[in-house]
């Protein structure tokens, strides 16, 4: 088995509903997100992906996030947007353009994180 991994960032807001502490207030993150994609097989290029087309479709997913507070998204009005729920909702969207994506990974800070998968 095969996966390659890529790494990217986005800024943001956000507040904790039902959460009682610090995080019930508007604060904000400096985002890491990582991507995992997974195959049995090489393509002829001898890669799972091209790491840069892996790249492009995540940052076209991150860009809708970057610098909003993502409680304003319809997404997140219905669930809270946790670093869980954030990384099921990018692994959802990417699921959709990436079949083989096995793993996301949201890290809110240098020392947490929150992986979704299926």
């Amino acid at each position: 088995m095969y996966n390659i991994k890529v790494e990217a960032y986005f800024s943001s807001a956000h507040f904790l509903r039902n959460y009682k502490g610090k995080c019930e207030d508007l604060h904000g993150h400096n985002w890491k997100i990582e991507a995992v994609v997974e195959d049995e097989k090489l393509g002829s290029s001898g890669m799972v992906m091209d790491f840069k087309d892996l790249k492009i479709k995540l940052n076209k997913i991150l860009g809708k996030l970057d610098h909003k507070c993502l409680n304003d998204f319809a997404y997140f009005k219905k669930v809270n947007p946790t670093s869980e729920n954030i990384a099921r909702y990018i692994y959802k969207n990417l699921k959709a353009k990436i079949p083989n994506l096995k793993l996301v990974t949201v890290w809110e800070s240098h020392n947490s994180c929150a992986s979704y998968y299926e």
